[in-house]
């Protein structure tokens, strides 16, 4: 099976500072893979660098086949097209109703009618759970919770198979994290996503993730859950087998 996302060899760098010193990584069609490591160690900058927004100093991302390193902005709106992104804080345009919001990348690929528009923003809503209400309201009037919600509904506007989430439970009490998870892995399954997460949150890696990415020592080491518990590398074992860890796992077990 060929990848979805593929990454070579990619350096980044920051004066002399080095983020990532050839860093590989493969993840497939209908995967959740999950990227974790330490502060410092260039989760965002490679999430960046995966969307072609961050030139690296080497290497190379193919998204479906498709180069994104180094590609003009005009020449990427094709693959961009494929993929949807959340940020760590939601990312909405706060001048605009969530409705607005979803909009947006619709309007900009498609020449659709006003009430076509309202319609597909009016489904992503109701698709991610919230309150038909909610597509009124702007980013101010929400919760929390409801901005991860309004935040995924416009990244799924373009019926995307990629999705990229950045911290999409951070902020977020134990509760409402769990009700998000439980989405992301409902709608991953009936709209067959295909999943990068960045998150630091071992309840949504044992609940969620199918493949882990631990990004040490500027290069990242993959697997399966069972394989990166098992790994001997020592922020590794400090990350997957403390307190905290055996807490998630004995959650991951419980939950439906």
């Amino acid at each position: 099976m060929e990848p979805a996302i593929r990454v070579r060899g990619i350096v980044n760098r920051f004066g002399r500072h080095v983020v990532h010193d050839g860093l590989d990584l493969e993840v497939f069609p209908g995967e959740v893979f999950g990227i974790v490591g330490g502060s410092g160690s260039g989760k965002s900058v490679l999430l960046r660098t995966m969307l072609g927004l961050q030139r690296p100093a080497a290497g190379s991302v193919l998204i479906e086949g498709q180069e994104v390193t180094g590609r003009p902005a005009r020449e990427l709106l094709a693959v961009k097209r494929r993929y949807g992104v959340t940020f760590q804080h939601g990312a909405l345009f706060t001048a605009l109703t969530v409705a607005q919001n979803v909009q947006l990348p619709i309007a900009e690929y498609y020449p659709v009618s006003e009430a076509m528009l309202r319609g597909l923003a009016e489904m992503r809503v109701r698709m991610v759970g919230l309150p038909a209400a909610a597509a009124d309201q702007y980013p101010s009037e929400l919760s929390g919770g409801m901005i991860k919600r309004a935040a995924l509904a416009r990244a799924l506007a373009l019926d995307p198979p990629l999705l990229f989430l950045d911290e999409p439970t951070s902020g977020l009490d134990p509760i409402s994290a769990a009700a998000f998870d439980r989405l992301v892995l409902y709608l991953q399954r009936s709209l067959r996503l295909t999943i990068v997460m960045i998150t630091h949150d071992l309840d949504t890696i044992f609940r969620i993730c199918n493949r882990i990415g631990v990004i040490v020592e500027g290069r990242m080491i993959s697997g399966t859950l069972d394989e990166i518990v098992r790994h001997e590398h020592p922020w590794i074992r400090d990350y997957f087998h403390g307190e905290r860890s055996r807490s998630a796992r004995g959650l991951a077990g419980t939950d439906g």
